[in-house]
């Protein structure tokens, strides 16, 4: 029994110490190309805006959506990108990430026709995947809190894509430990689908584009 308990608590050690790892190795790699200062920021063509849900339990607002909504906004009104990918999860007409984000945009003042809805954004690594596989492009600025950017910038690195994170206004501390702890685990989750799963991105989505007069930005 003692020797299983050791055994135990050596792979209990080991996995902590490897999460803790790949979290080092995800942000330390990417620090550098994350932006907090809009006036350091390259421009880009386009911005991907990873998506999240409107509202959290009991209906009450988002802070990481609302925030990340208002990053998105003064980018474009300030020239940093020229047109935003809204790239999120659709799993019904009644949850709709990307359609709530382009409501969102437009009360903020940015125009439909520099909007592109991208409605199989199912996770992180399937947004990053698609703006380079299905949309084409080869460099983008990544709109998101910093430490989900950090990951998202990982998996571009490693997918082929030139990518630049803005760090969106962070939420006050203690406002989603829950998000965290997750952001936590879903790094050296990216770490295994670089390295050893290689996920096809995007399988479930019916209908790739949804946009009116950016299809010429786009190249399509």
């Amino acid at each position: 029994m003692k020797k299983l308990v050791k055994a135990g608590l050596w792979v209990g050690f080991s996995v902590v110490v490897l999460v803790l790892l790949c979290n080092w190795i995800v942000v330390d790699t990417t620090r550098s190309k994350v932006y907090f200062d809009l006036k350091l920021l390259p421009s880009t063509d386009v911005g991907l805006v990873l998506g999240t849900s409107k509202y959290v339990a009991r209906g009450k607002e988002n802070l990481f959506f609302r925030y990340r909504m208002e990053a998105s906004a003064l980018l474009y009104k300030e020239g940093k990108v020229k047109y935003l990918i809204l790239s999120g999860n659709k799993e019904a007409e009644t949850y709709d990430e990307p359609k709530a984000m382009k409501q969102a945009l437009t009360q903020l003042g940015v125009p439909e026709d520099a909007m592109l809805l991208d409605t199989a954004g199912y996770r992180t690594y399937d947004s990053v995947v698609r703006c380079r596989e299905v949309y084409g492009q080869e460099r983008v600025t990544v709109i998101s809190q910093n430490f989900h950017n950090a990951r998202a910038l990982y998996l571009a690195e490693h997918e082929g894509l030139d990518a630049i994170g803005f760090a969106a206004q962070d939420v006050p501390e203690g406002y989603s430990v829950r998000t965290l702890i997750r952001e936590y685990l879903a790094r050296p989750k990216a770490m295994l689908d670089v390295y050893v799963l290689k996920p096809e991105a995007g399988v479930r989505e019916t209908q790739i584009f949804d946009f009116p007069k950016a299809a010429k930005a786009f190249g399509k």
